[in-house]
């Protein structure tokens, strides 16, 4: 995947800041807030063909 999440990317549970994309061999992709990916992380788990993580950046600090 060659496309960062951005502040315009938003949850499609909640609607927070997303920094998780999962996408399924349906060409079918959720995002999800880092509370939300982690909430729904073992059944993603089982049916996901990618995931793009960037909640690093949670935790990181801007220059």
């Amino acid at each position: 995947m060659s496309h960062f999440l951005t502040a315009q990317d938003r949850c499609d549970r909640c609607g927070g800041q997303a920094y998780i994309r999962a996408r399924f061999s349906q060409d079918l992709e959720l995002l999800f807030c880092a509370h939300h990916a982690r909430r729904y992380q073992a059944a993603l788990q089982r049916q996901i063909s990618e995931l793009h993580d960037e909640t690093h950046r949670l935790t990181t600090t801007p220059y």
